[in-house]
């Protein structure tokens, strides 16, 4: 959530805080770093870290190394190095955190071989910056419609225009190698710029377009996610949960990134349970497990043969009958385990919010017996007394 502050002016930029890396929120951007270093001063003699982290399109990092000694905040719009001409992109990280993601992302530091900053940019950078990038919705439709005519079988999900306008970005996901030479002959006459084609996957590519999950929040990985580790059916079974494609798979189409946040959990707790395709003996019948319960610690088991009738354990039971079983000690049967865990079923609706009756505020409606005898007062006084009386 973005703070109060946030707002856009009359020609639709963002106006921003202003409050250079130090709010409070820390929501304003996607993949936001809070620069909880920001009101710290360094030791004396001690130089300020002189690389700074830019932020484009998308959640798109790099680290540009301030060569001219440029007093930079957080927020500020920059022109930097690129592969040929310059980009234009947004101050998100300075000082010593800036160190720390480098180290994080493995980019060395000490090196001759880095991107530089050139300036801030001018008025005329942001214009050009801001035109290139009004047409990046409308080159998406019409390259989708040449993709779709060469009849190649790749989805073109973001266009990203460099700052000064002289070469495009297509990101594009498929499931095989795509021959796209005709493509980007196509793409060069029709948009009149250099075309580069970038292969990304499709949890990228969720991170890129972002999206509201079937939790109701933002998705992950376009909010604070940055490492893709690979996710397993075997979570979900370790987790207990039902192998449902639909249902486990996020929006991208693969296995959801959140099926690993539990995991170690549920292995933590699973090292307490005997393995579920170990049978208990008993002098009744062999037993085999049915369900588990991995938060209460009790494991159901059936005998064979009577595989409606169900009895409770817990770990520490089921446990104690293997033991039994390995060392060929001999045991009655499982009720008599399960019998310590019956508890009685009788529900008791009592008064547990401490009110006598939900109609207690309503008034009474008067009998009809009360009403009749009002009746009879008031007809003996409009009339008055018999004379048989």
């Amino acid at each position: 959530m973005a703070c109060g502050s946030c707002g856009t002016t009359v020609n639709g930029q963002p106006r921003g805080c202003q409050n250079n890396g130090t709010c409070g929120t820390d929501g304003c951007n996607k993949l936001t770093v809070f620069d909880w270093l920001a009101n710290m001063s360094l030791p004396d003699g001690q130089e300020p870290f002189d690389f700074v982290e830019v932020r484009f399109k998308n959640g798109r990092k790099e680290f540009f190394k301030n060569v001219d000694n440029l007093q930079i905040n957080i927020g500020e719009v920059l022109a930097v190095q690129a592969a040929s001409g310059h980009d234009i992109g947004i101050v998100s990280l300075t000082g010593e955190l800036v160190r720390i993601q480098m180290k994080k992302k493995k980019v060395p530091y000490n090196t001759d071989e880095f991107l530089k900053i050139y300036r801030r940019a001018n008025q005329k950078d942001v214009e050009i910056w801001q035109e290139v990038k009004d047409r990046e919705e409308a080159m998406k439709v019409r390259s989708r419609q040449i993709a779709i005519r060469l009849n190649l079988h790749m989805k073109i999900s973001d266009i990203e225009f460099q700052g000064d306008g002289s070469k495009a970005t297509f990101y594009y996901t498929a499931e095989e190698r795509v021959d796209f030479r005709q493509l980007i002959k196509e793409f060069a006459q029709e948009f009149r710029t250099r075309i580069e084609m970038r292969q990304i996957g499709f949890r990228q590519e969720a991170a890129r377009l972002g999206g509201i999950g079937s939790c109701g929040r933002e998705l992950c990985c376009s909010t604070w996610l940055t490492d893709f580790r690979s996710v397993t059916t075997s979570a979900a079974r370790y987790q207990q949960l039902s192998l449902n494609p639909q249902k486990l798979a996020g929006q991208c189409g693969k296995l959801k990134c959140c099926l690993n946040y539990e995991l170690d959990a549920y292995l933590d707790a699973l090292k307490d349970f005997p393995k579920t395709e170990q049978k208990l003996k008993t002098e009744k019948g062999t037993a085999v497990c049915q369900k588990i319960d991995i938060f209460q610690g009790h494991l159901w088991y059936a005998y064979e043969g009577e595989w409606m009738n169900w009895h409770k354990l817990t770990t520490t039971q089921a446990n104690e009958i293997l033991e039994s079983n390995k060392k060929n000690e001999p045991v009655a049967s499982l009720e008599e385990y399960a019998a310590e865990l019956l508890s009685d079923t009788k529900v008791d609706f009592g008064n547990v919010v401490g009110q006598d009756s939900l109609t207690r505020f309503d008034k009474p409606k008067p009998t009809r017996k009360k009403s009749k005898n009002r009746r009879k007062k008031s007809n003996y006084r409009k009339k008055g007394p018999s004379n048989n009386a």
